[in-house]
């Protein structure tokens, strides 16, 4: 799939890129994607953080002990006069055992950073912000309008919440130039979520929520990674907020028969889930989550976004200030997935001989 993707709109030779929350599975395809148009990248990150995706020896790393604190931050960040010249911030939570963490994570580690980056007087030329859709909240679920950028936010998720914060931090801010981007659900190669789904239709299996039509949208992520360093050297996207999706919507049959195609399975039970079943099921297995300390893929935040009907977008801003244009549709993507899948499932059975 790279090599699709080598050819970009925004060069960045000679250009200094700081990813914040890097070790992710976006951070990595930040990273490459930031390597691969010329950049200089320093990946900022904790000690424990997972570098399975950011072994290009081109990289550099700034370790921070702690984000809790700007002084912590500060010192990562280094005291040489350089700064640079974009940051992505790519750091946050989308699930949390204690859901006061959504908070401390996804508006706190921002605060701290942005207190951070004027302590060492190293506030970049622009600082990108990695949203959600989800501070956005629930969309028309009559009239299935397109959830659009000038949209009031109306968050209904304690995680939708704490990005709404953060967003309005920035707001706030005057001294450090900003862009936020908003992406649906993003999916590629080895997100665990929709792997998940994908997992279950191979077993014949397709599991979904409420009987009303539900509407879709995704966001492949090396098309993320595309848009971020587009959006993050734009002039026009200074101060902006901007959704980016596919410029397509899909139905769950849809996104069941495109997955039951590239798997290559032909029988496929689908399963509809009643909702007030499904609350019950994301109620008990939040409280598990909370008493076994760790945070549960089902909660009351996705139930919510479980419920909600219409995720279909209108990028039409993106496309005129920096030319948003996902090239990758959800076929070819599930195809990716798909192959990272059994690429690795070979390579743990070939390791476990």
């Amino acid at each position: 799939m790279t090599d699709i993707l080598t050819s970009n709109n925004t060069p960045l030779a000679g250009r200094r890129v700081l990813i914040v929350g890097a070790g992710g599975f976006i951070g990595g395809f930040l990273a490459a994607e930031a390597l691969r148009r010329g950049a200089d990248v320093t990946c900022m990150v904790r000690p424990s953080t997972s570098r399975r995706y950011l072994a290009d020896p081109a990289l550099h790393f700034a370790v921070a002990e702690s984000f809790d604190s700007p002084e912590a931050i500060a010192a990562a960040l280094g005291t040489d006069t350089d700064r640079w010249d974009y940051i992505i911030y790519n750091l946050g939570a989308t699930k949390a055992a204690n859901f006061a963490d959504f908070n401390r994570i996804n508006f706190g580690f921002l605060r701290n950073f942005l207190d951070a980056l004027r302590s060492t007087g190293k506030i970049p030329e622009r600082l990108l912000y990695m949203s959600s859709l989800s501070a956005l909240g629930k969309g028309d679920e009559r009239g299935y309008t397109p959830m659009a950028d000038t949209m009031i936010p109306n968050p209904d998720t304690r995680y939708g919440l704490s990005k709404m914060k953060a967003e309005t931090l920035l707001d706030t801010t005057t001294d450090i130039p900003w862009t936020i981007l908003r992406p649906t659900g993003v999916y590629g190669p080895h997100e665990q979520d929709y792997l998940m789904m994908v997992k279950c239709i191979d077993r014949h299996f397709d599991f979904g929520v409420g009987f009303r039509r539900q509407m879709l949208t995704f966001i492949y992520v090396e098309d993320l990674a595309r848009a971020v360093f587009d959006a993050v050297a734009a002039p026009a996207a200074k101060g902006r907020k901007y959704i980016v999706s596919e410029l397509q919507s899909y139905s769950q049959a849809d996104f069941r028969r495109i997955v039951a195609e590239e798997l290559g399975t032909r029988f496929i039970l689908p399963v509809r889930l009643p909702l007030w079943i499904t609350r019950i099921v994301c109620v008990v297995a939040e409280k598990w989550g909370v008493a076994k300390l760790k945070p549960s893929t089902l909660n009351t935040d996705k139930y919510n976004i479980l419920r909600q009907r219409n995720w279909q977008t209108d990028c039409s801003r993106a496309v005129a200030d920096f030319g948003f244009a996902p090239r990758v549709g959800l076929r070819e993507g599930i195809r990716e997935v798909i192959r990272a899948w059994r690429a690795d499932e070979a390579a743990a059975a070939a390791k476990g001989r």
